[in-house]
């Protein structure tokens, strides 16, 4: 696969969901835009002469062979971003899925085993708040009523977003069939960091998603004027708030984990106005569970001191957690051998491919980044780097299902 071939169908989805002078991507799962990239998905599937399918979920599936023949090994990612994302995390792995096919098939390659190319919905977690959703519902480890009821920021709940577009949400829930199909998952991602670059390699082979989490962090306090009010007699929800975010900083930092706060709501939200609440989240990750668990337990007891000596209300909230993941050891080595020994390596972020993990058999394969920049419109990959993916997931597939 050339570069020339990559940079072809990538420009084909590349403007759809850009937004700004920043070239910043707004892609939120069942929106116009979420269908739109849909659409392309099935249309280049289809051009390809795949039958493609739609679980309960969401979820679209295209084959290559019969997935009723079971042991199948299926490959994608997600189209979903994150506000103002970059246009590489996701939809890398699904342009190089479609042409890791075209690949195989020009090498004059027949699978014996079912070949699947998936693209999970609402993995980000932008819109209703929870990562990795359309693979959590597939597997089951996340209730359906409570993903029905989930809201975006105007209130529209998953059920409603869902109905709008021509699903049934009442068809949300576990798949174990469609499991049963899957005989190993791998999802090819742009690095989120740069440990490829410091390595001179274009494509890396994962060995482990550190545990993670996000909690709900809800301040209250008492509203009033900016103006009259005395300082000794606010209860100012905001200086909790505050405190909390230099809280996870230290903590994070102490224990040589990551915290982030990058999405805070606060109401009235008025200039000249002391706020009444304030919600606000915070992104947890660790390379263990215990200290993922101390974190979180040493942020909370600062924040919840804090919030006594400010007079306002504190409470923290779990709403998804991950645990770590050990990619499967035997098909991590398989693929490295393939590869010529690329290098093996971990991460911090999530994926579908670690919920998927603790079903079937799970790799993954990481793209130089360059910059080293993910979630930002920075996010970047060499179209020569792009194309020594897809070839290196043709070959991951050629050694699996040939």
């Amino acid at each position: 696969m050339s570069p020339e071939r990559f940079a072809a169908l990538w420009r084909s989805l590349a403007p759809v969901g850009r937004v700004g002078r920043d070239g910043g991507y707004l892609r939120r799962s069942w929106s116009p835009v979420d269908l739109e990239c849909r659409e392309w998905f099935v249309e280049e599937a289809l051009d390809r002469d795949l039958t493609v399918e739609t679980d309960g979920n969401g979820n679209l599936f295209a084959w290559w062979g019969s997935p009723d023949a079971g042991e199948a090994v299926v490959t994608g990612s997600h189209l979903d971003s994150v506000p103002h994302g970059g246009g590489y995390d996701g939809p890398l792995g699904v342009v190089s899925a479609l042409l890791a096919v075209d690949e195989l098939r020009e090498r004059g390659v027949t699978p014996r085993r079912p070949i699947g190319l998936a693209v999970f919905t609402e993995e980000e977690g932008a819109r209703f708040g929870v990562a990795c959703l359309g693979s959590r519902l597939l597997t089951g480890s996340i209730d359906p009523a409570r993903a029905r009821a989930l809201t975006d920021r105007d209130g529209v709940t998953l059920a409603e977003a869902m109905t709008k577009a021509g699903l049934d949400p009442a068809d949300l829930g576990a798949e174990p069939d469609r499991l049963r199909r899957i005989g190993a998952f791998v999802e090819l991602h742009i690095e989120q960091g740069r440990a490829l670059t410091d390595l001179d390699a274009a494509v890396g082979v994962a060995s482990a998603i550190w545990p993670h989490g996000r909690w709900r962090m809800d301040f209250t306090g008492e509203a009033n004027h900016a103006g009259t009010t005395r300082m000794a007699d606010r209860r100012d929800p905001i200086l909790t708030f505050a405190a909390a975010v230099l809280a996870a900083n230290e903590q994070a930092r102490r224990h040589g984990a990551h915290a982030t706060v990058g999405r805070v709501e606060a109401t009235p939200n008025a200039t000249n106005a002391i706020a009444a609440t304030v919600s606000a989240w915070l992104d947890a990750r660790a390379a263990d569970p215990d200290t993922l668990a101390s974190l979180v337990d040493a942020v909370a007891h600062r924040v919840g001191e804090r919030a006594a000596g400010d007079g306002t209300g504190f409470t923290l909230t779990a709403e998804s957690d991950s645990p770590v993941v050990e990619f499967d050891p035997d098909l991590r080595g398989r693929i490295a051998a393939r590869l010529g020994g690329a290098p093996v390596l971990p991460t911090g972020a999530g994926h579908d491919a670690g919920v998927l993990s603790g079903h079937v058999p799970t790799a993954m394969l990481f793209v130089r980044n360059p910059t080293g920049v993910s979630h930002a419109p920075a996010e970047h990959a060499t179209d020569a780097d792009c194309a020594a993916g897809v070839n290196a997931l043709a070959d991951t597939l050629e050694e699996l299902a040939c």
